[in-house]
């Protein structure tokens, strides 16, 4: 496997950009940009207050991070709770999205 540590500690921030650039790439392709962002939006508050809390529990240990944090979370975290979502929904649409009209019934 490949040792991406090399990035130090910005190494989560560049997973969380090529992970979400392969996300916005599906996301244009399957012209769900905007469906995205309004699930991306609508899921937020949850995973802000999921994250949170099990960041102060201990649950994760983020050691190759830049340190910035950004309402009590670190901002690769705020990164990683839209590229999920994009990266689910960029794959679904691609796969089963209608390019041609809506659904037949």
């Amino acid at each position: 496997m490949l040792d991406i540590s090399v990035f130090g500690r910005y190494t989560y921030l560049v997973t969380e950009v090529v992970w979400g650039t392969v996300a916005a790439l599906l996301l244009s392709r399957a012209n769900a940009l905007r469906k995205a962002a309004v699930t991306i939006l609508a899921l937020y508050p949850v995973a802000y207050v999921w994250d949170r809390y099990t960041l102060a529990v201990g649950v994760f240990d983020i050691k190759l991070r830049t340190g910035v944090e950004v309402a009590g979370i670190p901002l690769e975290e705020h990164l990683f709770m839209a590229v999920v979502p994009g990266l689910v929904i960029g794959f679904h649409e691609t796969i089963f999205g209608d390019r041609d009209g809506p659904p037949s019934r």
